[in-house]
C-alpha cells in the first residue's frame, strides 16, 4: 500500500485530523502559545504539556488557570488534545470528567506513560506505568469512562534499555483492554531519555500489529530525519517534539509549504516577537520575562542559522546568551534579539 503523504488527512476514533504532522506534549513548554504557534505553521494536531490529574481533581488554582487554558483559535487548523498523567484510576476519572465538562476546546484525552523524569516516576506515573500494566490499563479505561472522549496514550518502548520492551507489550493491552484509540510511540527506553538511536524497526512492527493509528515520535529533529523515519516506520503520523523548539518552520517544511532552508533573520525576529507578545498575554509581563528565558536560546540558534553576525563571533554569542538570561523584562530581551538580528553578516 502506498504511504499517504504527510499533508493528507487521518483520524483518531472519528476525530478528523487534516494532516499527519503533529505537535508532541512538551513538559513545561506546551502551553497554548506553543500549541497555537505550531498550528500557525501547519500542525494538524497538537497535544498540551502534561497536566497532573491530581492537580485537576483537587482543583489546584494555578493548574486550572495556566494549564487548562485553551484558545478557540487553536482548533482552526485541526483538533487539540490535553495530556494528563497520574497513577490513580479514580483520580484520573475525575480529572478527565472535569476536562470534558470545563474545557470544550479539547477533542482528545492523551495519557502520559512515558515521562522518564524521576519526580514523576517515583509517584508511579509516567514511564513507571510501563512496569505496572494492570494499573495502566485501569487508568486508561477510567479516563475514557470519565470523559466520554477518545483516549490516546504516549509511551516509551521500554522502561529500561535491556531489551524488555515492556512499553511495546503494554501498547497492545491498552488497545485491547482499555479501548485506547491511538498510541504515540517513542522507540527509546525511558532509561536513556533522549540519548541513543530510536529503534524504528520496533516501531514499524508496532504499526503492523496494532489495529489503531500509531504516531511516531523521537529523534525527529530535521525534515530529512523525519521523512526518512516516516518512510521506514510507516506510522499514521509523525509527532515533533524537541526538533520543533524554536523551529516551527519544520511543520510547514514537512507539509511542502516551504523549502527546507533556514528562516531569514526577519522571519526569526517576527516569530520571536509573536512568542514574546503571546507569552505576556498568557502569563503577564513579570512571569513571562522569567519563563521566556528557556525560549531565548532557540531563537538565537535560528539567528545564527540565518547568518546573523553573532554566528561568527563566539564571544558575542556567549555575551548575547548571557544578557538574555539576565534580562529584567520582556522588552529588554526583545531589544537584545533585534540588535543581534540587525548586525547581520552581509549576504
Amino acid at each position: 500500500m502506498a504511504l499517504p503523504p504527510l499533508d493528507s488527512p487521518w483520524s483518531i476514533a472519528g476525530v478528523r485530523i487534516p494532516n499527519r504532522v503533529t505537535l508532541a506534549p512538551l513538559a513545561g513548554i506546551g502551553n497554548w502559545v506553543t500549541r497555537l504557534q505550531a498550528k500557525r505553521h501547519g500542525a494538524g494536531y497538537a497535544v498540551s504539556e502534561m497536566v497532573s490529574s491530581f492537580a485537576i481533581h483537587h482543583r489546584n488554582e494555578k493548574t486550572l488557570r495556566d494549564l487548562l487554558t485553551f484558545k478557540p483559535q487553536e482548533r482552526d487548523g485541526g483538533p487539540v488534545a490535553i495530556q494528563l498523567f497520574g497513577q490513580d484510576p479514580e483520580v484520573m476519572r475525575s480529572a478527565a470528567a472535569y476536562v470534558a465538562e470545563h474545557v470544550p476546546q479539547v477533542d482528545v484525552i492523551d495519557l502520559n506513560m512515558g515521562c522518564p523524569v524521576p519526580k514523576v516516576c517515583k509517584t508511579g506515573a509516567g514511564a513507571a506505568m510501563l512496569k505496572d500494566p494492570d494499573t495502566a490499563v485501569a487508568v486508561a479505561r477510567a479516563a475514557a469512562e470519565g470523559s466520554g472522549l477518545p483516549v490516546t496514550v504516549k509511551l516509551r518502548s521500554a522502561s529500561r534499555k535491556d531489551g524488555e520492551h515492556d512499553g511495546y507489550a503494554l501498547a497492545a493491552r491498552l488497545v485491547d483492554e482499555a479501548g485506547v484509540a491511538s498510541i504515540g510511540f517513542h522507540p527509546r527506553s525511558a532509561q536513556v531519555h533522549h540519548r541513543g538511536t530510536p529503534d524504528y524497526d520496533l516501531a514499524a512492527r508496532l504499526v503492523e500489529e496494532l489495529p489503531v493509528p500509531v504516531v511516531l515520535t523521537g529523534g525527529l529533529h530535521t525534515a530529512r530525519e523525519t521523512l526518512e523515519a516516516y518512510d521506514r516506520v510507516r506510522p499514521a503520523a509523525v509527532m515533533l517534539a524537541r526538533g520543533a523548539l524554536g523551529n516551527p518552520w519544520l511543520f510547514s517544511t514537512l507539509l511542502g509549504r516551504r523549502d527546507d532552508v533556514p528562516p531569514s533573520v526577519a522571519e526569526v525576529l517576527a516569530e520571536a516577537d509573536w512568542v514574546l507578545d503571546r507569552t505576556v498575554e498568557h502569563l503577564g509581563a513579570e512571569r513571562a520575562a522569567r519563563y521566556l528565558r528557556k525560549h531565548h536560546p532557540w531563537y538565537v540558534a535560528r539567528l545564527v542559522e540565518a547568518g546573523a553576525a553573532v554566528a561568527s563571533d563566539p564571544a558575542a554569542h556567549r555575551a548575547l546568551q548571557d544578557a538574555l538570561q539576565r534580562s529584567a523584562d520582556v522588552e529588554e530581551a526583545r531589544g537584545l534579539l533585534h540588535d543581534a538580528g540587525q548586525a547581520s553578516v552581509p549576504g
